[in-house]
């Protein structure tokens, strides 16, 4: 749990024209992200495309980036399912595996389930997996507000954090005044990873790190030292690469054209995610010029 902070992308998932997984791709990604400069790799999540994953997938794509990582960073796995049953299941397919942490989404098809039944399915997860857990706060019916949040992670020992995923900064901002100062938790508000680390933020876990890792760890590295102009200006190139990503609801394809832009394996989407835009590669393309990365 205490290696787990700074700048964690979560790895795109390599995709082939049949939407077979390239696991050679894969590793090679995670890797590439270490030499980036990241701190820890998230796997299986939304921009990994995980929601597409069977349950065999999930396995050996944890598998192939525990081996790709070797020790170096510590790997989290992303479970995004619609059962608490599947949640276990597949946290349970990993306990073999050198895995840090669970990262892992209420149940959210279409009905919410009640607060008392949203620790539960926590309480159970940690207790059938004997995990430590992120709760990755996403999906916008079953967003879970800054007191739910502080319940879960006070009742249920083992939920060690969350990953808070929204645009509205102050949701983010009254998570961090009142989280109990041993949890974790980490912003996925990609516009603004600068006050996030500001506001006390012990790291990331977001698309826009995957997108450009090389400058998101400058920016960390930038606040940390207290170098507030170098942050300032990385966070405005930051955003603009973001608002060049968002376009067209596809932004794991959106951020897999930024990673083949340096060099990096990301493979296809899967169907029926399109590919980047001719908006989007433009965009994307001079936000990373002004990057300095291409």
């Amino acid at each position: 749990m205490t290696r787990m902070q700074g700048v964690i992308p979560p790895a795109t998932t390599p995709f082939d024209a049949k939407g077979e997984i390239d696991f050679t791709s894969a590793g090679a990604q995670v890797s590439w992200l270490i030499e980036q400069g990241a701190h820890g790799i998230a796997v299986g999540g939304s921009t990994g495309e995980g929601h597409t994953l069977e349950a065999e997938e999930f396995r050996d794509l944890i598998t192939v980036a525990v081996e790709a990582a070797a020790g170096r960073v510590p790997v989290i796995a992303g479970i995004i399912a619609d059962s608490t049953r599947e949640s276990v299941r597949r946290g349970r397919m990993v306990a073999d595996l050198d895995v840090a942490a669970l990262q892992v989404t209420p149940v959210h098809y279409l009905f919410r389930p009640d607060d008392d039944a949203m620790v539960g399915h926590f309480r159970t997860l940690v207790e059938e997996t004997g995990r430590d857990t992120l709760i990755y706060n996403v999906v916008p019916w079953t967003y879970l507000s800054p007191a739910l949040l502080i319940r879960v992670m006070t009742e249920v020992p083992k939920v060690v954090g969350v990953k808070q995923s929204a645009g509205d900064l102050k949701l983010f901002a009254d998570l961090m005044l009142d989280a109990p100062k041993d949890k974790l938790i980490f912003s996925a508000v990609d516009a603004l990873m600068y006050p996030s680390y500001s506001l006390g933020a012990q790291g990331s876990i977001a698309a826009i790190l995957a997108a450009a890792p090389g400058p998101s760890v400058a920016l960390w590295d930038a606040v940390k030292a207290g170098d507030h102009v170098r942050a300032l200006d990385l966070h405005g190139k930051l955003l603009r690469l973001w608002n060049a990503l968002l376009p067209h609801d596809n932004l794991p394809a959106a951020t897999k054209y930024a990673q083949q832009l340096q060099g990096a394996s990301s493979g296809l989407p899967r169907q029926p995610m399109p590919q980047a835009s001719a908006e989007q590669r433009t965009g994307i393309e001079a936000a990373l010029k002004d990057l300095g990365v291409l």
